[in-house]
């Protein structure tokens, strides 16, 4: 797992009150729990919702914990199929924080957008996004749980695990590949469910990249979504040509 600083390299913190980062086995169920730290998944939803664009692939590099992980169980009133009331306990994370670094790659499997890969243009704004806290509501794992994005330098400030070892955890959800971020040509077309085994080491979890958890199982076929004026959808290229809509990222 590298530990490698990109130039595009975003640093922010994001907090709140709760977090609840769904353990899959608890999923299909009324009762739901959640790790005791953030997937991957959970983290680049939080990425994308402070800057998204198709023409990049977002990585999450590491995950700095900075309050001590305890849990909290709430009985809940969720809706049944049926639309009558039901009761569940639903166990989540009380008072997170965390710092996380991320990164950006091209996204190969949108060649029709190959003339928006400038790199400077995208990491500028993702920074200006984070300064401002995100371009949309940001939640930690679910959407009951509000989080809030700020600036941080990765590594500053005092943090509960510092100096603490290593702390290994068993088989765990790392997230899912769709056909429009795969990057491995067995991935291709198909959505992938990837799980690996975490590891904190002195607070701070080191990310496997997507490409390289072995521990995956392909779910379904999936074709990857084109963006153009001929496809009839929006690519975003018009923000920096001169659009109506430049002012968004001023």
């Amino acid at each position: 797992m590298s530990q490698t600083i990109h130039r595009n390299t975003i640093e922010f913190e994001v907090c709140g009150d709760y977090a609840l980062f769904s353990d899959v086995l608890t999923r299909p169920s009324g009762e739901k729990c959640t790790y005791d730290i953030p997937t991957y998944e959970a983290i680049k939803g939080i990425v994308h919702s402070i800057y998204f664009k198709p023409t990049i692939l977002w990585k999450v590099d590491a995950v700095r914990i900075m309050n001590p992980i305890r849990t909290e169980r709430k009985g809940m009133r969720p809706l049944k199929m049926n639309g009558e009331n039901d009761l569940a306990y639903y166990t989540y994370l009380r008072n997170v924080c965390y710092q996380v670094r991320a990164h950006f790659e091209w996204n190969e499997n949108h060649p029709e957008l190959a003339c928006d890969r400038n790199e400077n243009k995208h990491h500028n704004i993702a920074k200006r996004m984070v300064a401002r806290g995100g371009r949309r509501d940001i939640f930690l794992g679910t959407r009951e749980c509000q989080g809030y994005v700020k600036p941080c330098v990765f590594g500053e400030g005092e943090g509960y695990y510092d100096n603490s070892g290593e702390m290994p955890y068993s088989l765990m959800y790392h997230g899912i590949t769709y056909a429009d971020e795969a990057e491995l040509p067995e991935d291709k077309g198909k959505m992938t469910v990837r799980f690996w085994k975490p590891v904190i080491q002195d607070g701070v979890i080191q990310f496997l990249p997507p490409a390289e958890c072995t521990i995956k199982r392909h779910i379904k076929k999936m074709s990857v979504k084109k963006f153009g004026k001929e496809q009839g959808n929006f690519s975003g290229l018009e923000e920096f040509t001169g659009g109506e809509t430049d002012e968004l990222d001023e």
